[in-house]
This record gives structure tokens, sequence and C-alpha cells, in this order.
């Protein structure tokens, strides 16, 4: 009993300490990124000083790549920086959004499957942030809430020092499937 008094003590004592020291674990964070009208070409982004503001852009260059592929490859190479798609990626980005255009349409408020993924305007994006969204130094590992899926997906972007500048990192698990658009299942 009373080893088990002295373990308990020590527990919240290191957990007391981390508290102090700034490391205590914090509810998840969310904030919205609006953008009033989605960007049709490369020279309409850019890397952001904000990785939610990067987040938003990638997704804005997801739709536009189901709308005109060369534009949306554009706009993701401004957005990777010196890191841009190579033909690898652009058959991943081929090979997941081929018939599911709405896959990138489903990350922004309003669309779920009900309305065939149609977001609600201003287009908004709900960014997310865990305890171990900035984990590792120059990199954010946020989330994103897909309308069709029941967890959110991870986005990573890169900070680049000099310049301040988020840059896309990770997103390939934002092109996971979804549940299908209602006009599309044929049990509705």
């Amino acid at each position: 009993m009373k080893l088990k008094k002295i373990l308990l003590g020590a527990l919240l004592l290191t957990f007391l300490c981390s508290c102090v020291s700034g490391k205590a674990v914090h509810a998840m964070e969310s904030k919205k990124v609006v953008l009033n009208t989605l960007p049709k070409s490369a020279a309409e982004i850019k890397p952001a000083s904000s990785p939610q503001q990067t987040a938003a852009y990638a997704i804005a260059s997801l739709v536009r790549y189901t709308e005109d592929e060369e534009a949306g490859i554009a706009m993701l190479d401004v957005l990777r920086g010196p890191r841009p798609l190579n033909n690898f990626n652009k058959q991943f980005l081929r090979d997941q959004l081929r018939g599911k255009e709405y896959t990138a349409r489903s990350y922004f408020d309003g669309a779920n499957p009900d309305n065939n993924y149609t977001p609600s305007t201003p287009y908004t994006l709900t960014v997310s942030e865990n305890p171990y969204s900035y984990q590792n130094e120059g990199y954010a590992r946020l989330l994103l809430k897909s309308g069709g899926a029941d967890n959110p997906r991870f986005i990573t972007l890169r900070l680049k020092p000099s310049t301040g500048e988020w840059y896309l990192w990770e997103y390939e698990g934002l092109l996971a499937g979804i549940r299908i658009p209602a006009k599309d299942d044929p049990w509705k």
C-alpha cells in the first residue's frame, strides 16, 4: 500500500513538473482558414507563413487538379518548393483521384456524401493540431477532417527557416478512400 502511494506521488510530481516546464499535453486546437474563391493557377498561390494556410492551398490545388491536371500539378509544385512532383507522384495522383474527383472537395466545411461533396462558400477548411503536431522541429503534422471519413487525415508541412514559409511535405494520406457521394450510391 505504501509503495502504491509513493508511485502515485511520483506520477503526480512528474505531471506537475511537465506542466511547469510548458510541456503539458493540451487539447486539440482547430483553426479555420477561409478562401473566398478557389485559386485556379500557380500564380495565385504561394507557400504561406502559417502551416494552416499552406494546407488550405494544398487542398485547393488538389481540387484544381481534378479540373485541370496541368494547373493542379503546377500549383502543387509551387507548394512543394524545391521538391517538385516526380513521375511517381503524378501517377499516384492520377490513380487516387481518377473517378473520385470529390475526394479533395470533401475537406471543405459543409461537403459531405449527402450533398455530393458540395462545400459551403466561402470555402472554409478546419485545420486541427494535436499535442504531437510540432513534435519534430521545422515540421507541422496537422489534421484535416473529411466529410466522407470517420477520422481526420494528416498533412505534413515543412518550414523553410530562411523565409518563414511553410511548404507541402506529405499529403498522400489525404487521398485515401472516403464514402461515395449520394448520386453514385446504388443504395440511396
